[in-house]
């Protein structure tokens, strides 16, 4: 069939988004075509591609398309994508926004135990066959604030609760979130920073939050408080942070994302007491793939009857 649209996916496992497309019906309704990540689309992918699914793009690559008019992203961030001088203004971006819905709650709730309870130290004292008693502090009556109520966000509120948290965060449009006991609007996040216990910053990344946790606002947590960072590495001022742990400001922080990936060895978040480093496991998932392309497949249907995408990047907000 020679009305067809094309269809390319740069990505190096394809079998999930072939599968999504073919238990779709829509394996009839396009031309299918891969490509590994190290490889860049030939002059014939250039001119006939319609669609694309993709993990990033180099600079200078996306308008030599002819006739591309949708990428959908592998990832939920696409502050890479915007920041390209020249993303076609006309070219549709979506997302792969809540696709990390099953791992990325409960590595969150992995890190609020890790940081409340003393399995650390136990750890550590095992190491040197020591005996020490401890009374672990319960999570159940403290208060877990968090910036970026999402999906993400509502999904972690929902287990908080049921371990006896109390839930507050910020959302961009208010509105009642389940298992939320207050929502707050963005620029009541400082009230959110003063009252919680643990801070879960799940903001994308933006001229706006660029270095929302600097020095005056780590002042306002509570010296006992935690900060958990699952959204951007960039919402953090690096230095502000270690000098506020290292100075009692707040307790501690545990990182699972950085400006930098790999964190450099030199780096002081590696050797401070009581900065916790992830590499970036949060999101991850043995079967990720199965769920993105869920996601663009059901986009790529919308693509084909001409109906309104899931997850289109609002390129004023940045996400």
């Amino acid at each position: 069939m020679t009305n067809r649209a094309h269809v390319l996916l740069w990505t190096d496992r394809t079998e999930a988004y072939t599968d999504a497309i073919r238990d779709g019906g829509l394996a009839d309704r396009v031309t299918v075509e891969t490509l590994a990540r190290k490889d860049t689309p030939s002059a014939e992918q250039l001119a006939r591609t319609d669609a694309m699914l993709a993990m990033a793009a180099p600079a200078g690559l996306l308008p030599k398309f002819g006739k591309l008019r949708w990428v959908q992203a592998m990832t939920a961030g696409v502050d890479g994508w915007l920041a390209m001088p020249d993303l076609p203004k006309a070219l549709d971006l979506t997302c792969a926004r809540g696709t990390h819905t099953e791992s990325m709650p409960e590595n969150i709730v992995g890190a609020l135990f890790h940081v409340a309870k003393p399995y650390r130290a136990v750890a550590e004292h095992q190491k040197q066959s020591k005996w020490v008693h401890t009374v672990a502090q319960p999570l159940t009556g403290k208060t877990l604030g968090i910036l970026g109520l999402g999906v993400i966000g509502a999904e972690v509120a929902r287990i908080a609760k049921a371990l006896g948290l109390k839930v507050i965060g910020t959302k961009r449009r208010v509105a009642a979130v389940p298992n939320v006991d207050e929502v707050l609007p963005a620029s009541k996040g400082e009230e959110v920073l003063a009252r919680a216990d643990f801070v879960l910053l799940l903001l994308p990344a933006t001229p706006e939050t660029e270095n929302y946790i600097d020095a005056r606002r780590l002042k306002l947590m509570k010296p006992s408080a935690w900060l958990l960072n699952f959204g951007r590495g960039q919402l953090v001022n690096d230095d502000d942070l270690v000098a506020a742990v290292k100075a009692g400001t707040i307790a501690g922080a545990l990182l699972d994302v950085f400006r930098q990936e790999p964190l450099p060895s030199s780096h002081p978040f590696w050797t401070t007491d009581n900065v916790v480093v992830l590499p970036h496991i949060g999101g991850p998932h043995p079967q990720r793939d199965r769920f993105v392309a869920r996601l663009f497949a059901d986009n790529l249907g919308r693509f084909l009857d001409g109906k309104p995408l899931r997850e289109l990047v609002d390129r004023v907000a940045g996400y």
